[in-house]
């Protein structure tokens, strides 16, 4: 038997899962469904992945990243005459409505944390990682504050269906911010956790 190398073909599995989990929830996501879903023989789902848990992290993981990357790739958060509020209810507002189902999957997969202890630690990064990016510019407790805030907003908006109001989280966040001493200058990584 000639193995073929396909080296895209884990990629091609997380991308299915994440597909199959946008389309019908976590409730219908199976090592077959993946199989089928990416054109890959059942087995190489398991050879990449020994459980389903395993392909909900990588699958989180992947998701998880567009947040923490619009705020890196804004700039506008290192500069040090930035409005904050103003700034973070924008770029919230812009991920909230690029694609909305891109979003429904990532809170998906962040709630199902809930039932699967093993996705936790990966739902608990985009919760570090975005504090990590907000703290160079406030200090940590108000950081973490900040992103509770923004999580709150965007998971009632897809619950209710309720358009986003970018002027309502521009006032909570400059509430938030408001009573919080500045970031010190050069300081190294702030520890979050």
């Amino acid at each position: 038997m000639v193995r073929r190398y396909d080296p895209e073909r884990r990629q091609r599995i997380i991308d299915a899962a994440i597909r199959l989990v946008g389309r019908g929830g976590i409730a219908g996501l199976s090592h077959r469904t993946v199989a089928a879903e990416a054109d890959v023989p059942l087995g190489s789902t398991t050879y990449h992945f020994a459980s389903l848990d395993e392909l909900l992290v990588a699958a989180l993981r992947q998701t998880n990243e567009g947040f923490a990357t619009a705020l890196t790739e804004s700039g506008a958060l290192a500069d040090p005459e930035c409005d904050i509020a103003d700034e973070l209810a924008r770029i919230t507002g812009r991920w909230l409505t690029q694609d909305p189902t891109s979003m429904e999957l990532e809170y998906e997969l962040y709630l199902a944390a809930l039932r699967r202890p093993a996705l936790r630690p990966v739902a608990a990064e985009w919760c570090v990682g975005v504090t990590r990016i907000v703290a160079d510019r406030v200090d940590p407790v108000t950081a973490r504050a900040v992103v509770a805030l923004l999580d709150g907003i965007c998971l009632q908006v897809l619950l209710t269906g309720r358009e986003y109001d970018v002027g309502y989280t521009r006032e909570m966040l400059r509430r938030i911010l408001a009573a919080s001493p500045p970031a010190p200058a050069g300081r190294e990584a702030v520890p979050v956790d």
